[in-house]
């Protein structure tokens, strides 16, 4: 496993490489934990241009483990961005159509304030002193940023997994700035199993020797193995078990013979290794905590006694809710609750349930069915917005 990945490097090429923007100097930004934050930086990419009437933009959001780099190549990693199957010319979000924004989150290690930036207060990287952030802080994050670029509202929110929370966050916050709003692949709140699996992955890192409290930037040193083993566990989530047993199945990796001992025997464990290792080399071990206990929080209507409907009362966005047969991180059940309070709220609501063995993950991949149900409802909801 390498250890050449250095946030503070990396957020500073991310920044040369692309946009960013100093935000909360004058009115910082007010945390759900109670702390200000400001000024800070978010780190974003743009991708088409801007129409003149401002009305074609659309937010897309990213997961756990993404960025700012949607499509193109990645400044970083020099790997595709992480949704060039979707966005670009001609493609479903049309960069010649819609100007397409995409920021890094709060917390984040890839240009946007985090715990590995340094704390002006102390000249210090922030650690574990870094306030800790929500679902929601991000989305105020994002507002602040589109105020900034002075851009009222927005054509379309659209992101899957933790994207989809911020799409719906959105739409529950600034419903005013969101036409559209397209959550994949999520839930109006994080559940028990899967705050276990993240809380296994954040005990990993806790527990690697080199992670000094959170302090291991001072100390010259990373977290690797907790972190790899992390993306390990949170890997095994992202397929279903039809996708494991069709990719991988009991098959041995590189050998005709069980080695009976401890080294990558199987195929799926030397899967989980290169995963493991691999993203080491790209991602901030603290962000990982940070932005894994955010997802945690994420209850959209817990200011609300857990009356979902209640949240979207009176909102005028239009909705599509997509989710996969084999997702077991956010089952179609979610989905469903969430439709079930926008049908109760009267809002403009579509759904459709994709049959697909590959998982969590099918929103990334090449799902043709997918692909054509968000190509369809973004067309309509162009035409609604007199976009062509």
């Amino acid at each position: 496993m390498s250890e050449a990945f250095n946030p503070l490097v990396a957020s500073e090429r991310a920044r040369k490489a692309g946009q960013y923007a100093v935000l909360g100097a004058e009115q910082p930004l007010k945390l759900d934990c109670g702390a200000e934050l400001g000024p800070f930086t978010v780190a974003y990419q743009t991708y088409g241009r801007l129409n003149a009437a401002k009305s074609n933009v659309v937010l897309a959001c990213h997961a756990l483990t993404g960025d700012q780099y949607v499509a193109g190549t990645h400044p970083v990693t020099g790997k595709p961005g992480w949704w060039d199957l979707v966005v670009g010319p001609g493609r479903i979000i049309d960069t010649e159509r819609y100007f397409v924004i995409c920021a890094n989150v709060l917390g984040g290690c890839m240009g946007t304030t985090g715990p590995a930036e340094v704390d002006p207060a102390t000249g210090k990287p922030f650690g574990l002193s870094f306030p800790v952030i929500t679902v929601a802080d991000m989305v105020r994050a994002q507002a602040m940023l589109l105020d900034h670029l002075g851009i009222g509202d927005v054509f379309c929110v659209i992101g899957g997994s933790m994207g989809g929370m911020q799409a719906l966050q959105w739409a529950a916050t600034f419903p005013e700035r969101t036409f559209a709003a397209v959550p994949i692949a999520a839930a109006a709140r994080h559940s028990a199993q899967n705050i276990a699996f993240h809380e296994v992955g954040r005990q990993a890192i806790i527990a690697d020797r080199d992670w000094h409290g959170g302090d291991y930037i001072s100390h010259g040193t990373r977290p690797h193995k907790g972190l790899a083993v992390a993306r390990m566990a949170a890997h095994i989530t992202y397929l279903s078990e039809q996708a494991l047993r069709r990719k991988f199945g009991r098959r041995l990796q590189d050998r005709s013979n069980l080695s009976y001992g401890f080294d990558a025997d199987f195929q799926v464990e030397s899967y989980l290794r290169h995963q493991g290792s691999t993203f080491v080399d790209r991602f901030d071990a603290n962000s990982y905590l940070y932005i894994t206990r955010a997802m945690d929080y994420f209850d959209l209507a817990a200011d609300k006694g857990g009356r979902l409907a209640e949240v979207f009362t009176g909102v005028k966005t239009r909705f599509c809710l997509i989710s996969f047969t084999s997702d077991w991180l956010f089952p179609t059940a979610d989905s469903r609750e969430i439709v079930h309070a926008l049908n109760a709220a009267a809002a403009k609501v579509s759904f459709v349930e994709i049959v697909t063995d590959k998982g969590h993950d099918a929103f990334l991949l090449d799902e043709p069915e997918f692909h054509g149900t968000l190509s369809g409802f973004l067309n309509g909801a162009a035409r609604e917005r007199g976009l062509g």
